[in-house]
């Protein structure tokens, strides 16, 4: 067995749970309740098959032009991946190999210290404040590369574009990396930004505010020296990683952005009601600007609500972690599956 000494070994990211079970209200991943754009399906009923048979476009034109031509920056300056989660790996991969710690936050998305971990990146996280939010003068430091979400997951806090300029002036010999999956339910993007920093890298996917997180569709802006290396990178390992279909969907629904504005107001009035309707019944949260609400009770223990809640077939997502074990990150869904779960807590908590 001595061939084991020589396994690469981590503590792999554990997703939310994906329940096999029907007739539930699944408010634990963070999925759009509302349908991609109407477009999106006459491309899958148009969509020839035999098309299937060919490997697609290794540059993914049509789909890197589409987000170009959306976000006002040149194609030179975009990648594409399978998801975000592919796409910040592949950025991990290519700008973190100096000895110094790339820094991220303690409460943060999980996915950081995974990806550290299986590239042997070394790392260390940086407390938040008691109120979940980023101290600019912690990043202040040597470091060998910064990544924070703004809107911050789990928390939902966002930071202003002032702080991320002023971490960016601290580090011009660092990538920073702002991962904007939640950009789009009322924060301002930093995109602005790539006129001035050359070293600033700007993920978003269309998992969460464009409704296919089935599709796996993440992209990077960034520089054209960055984006650059990303794709020496990216043709060294798989040059063909996203598929026809997936291509042609995503162009189709950048086209479509009234129904993106729709979407993402509906989402957005929704979790206006459930912050008012979690305050009255006694819950704390910081003030989200993302699709879901971080929110704790001071008399009713987190577990405790996150499994009464399963045994009625509503997932929300909970973490037994230092500073968060009391804390539930809710997931907003539709204004009728918002009202079922506050007639759950309020059974919940009476008892």
């Amino acid at each position: 067995m001595n061939w084991e000494n020589n396994v690469r070994r981590v503590v792999p990211y554990t997703p939310g749970e994906q329940p096999k079970v029907s007739d539930i209200i699944k408010l634990n991943t963070n999925e759009n309740p509302y349908p991609p754009a109407p477009g999106v399906q006459k491309i899958l009923d148009d969509f020839d098959l035999a098309r299937m048979r060919l490997y697609p476009d290794p540059n993914a034109e049509i789909l890197v032009n589409a987000l170009a031509e959306t976000y006002h920056v040149k194609p030179s300056q975009i990648f594409v991946g399978v998801g975000s989660d592919d796409v910040i790996s592949m950025a991990f991969l290519t700008f973190f190999n100096s000895e110094r710690n790339i820094l991220f936050p303690d409460v943060t998305y999980s996915f950081y210290d995974v990806w550290a971990d299986v590239y042997k990146i070394p790392y260390q996280t940086v407390k938040l404040t008691e109120d979940f939010r980023i101290n600019p003068e912690d990043y202040k430091i040597p470091n060998g590369g910064i990544i924070f979400p703004n809107p911050n997951a789990p928390t939902g806090v966002l930071e202003s574009l002032d702080l991320i300029e002023e971490i960016l002036q601290a580090n011009p010999d660092s990538v920073v990396m702002i991962d904007e999956a939640y950009i789009d339910f009322g924060g301002i993007s930093c995109l602005p930004l790539l006129e001035k920093y050359e070293n600033l890298l700007v993920i978003q996917t269309f998992s969460k505010s464009r409704s296919m997180a089935g599709m796996r569709i993440g992209f990077a802006v960034g520089s054209e020296k960055l984006i650059k290396y990303m794709n020496d990178v990216k043709f060294s390992i798989n040059s063909y990683t996203m598929n026809h279909l997936t291509l042609l969907c995503g162009a189709e629904t950048l086209k479509d952005q009234e129904y993106f504005k729709s979407t993402t107001g509906k989402i957005i009035e929704t979790r206006e009601l459930t912050k008012k309707k979690l305050s009255e019944s006694g819950f704390v949260f910081p003030d989200s600007k993302s699709n879901f609400i971080f929110a704790s009770h001071p008399d009713y223990d987190a577990g405790l609500i996150f499994n009464k809640l399963k045994e009625r077939k509503i997932f929300v997502r909970y973490w037994n972690k230092p500073r968060i074990d009391q804390y539930l990150r809710i997931t907003v869904g539709t204004p009728e599956e918002m009202q079922k779960l506050f007639s759950a807590l309020e059974e919940i908590m009476k008892k």
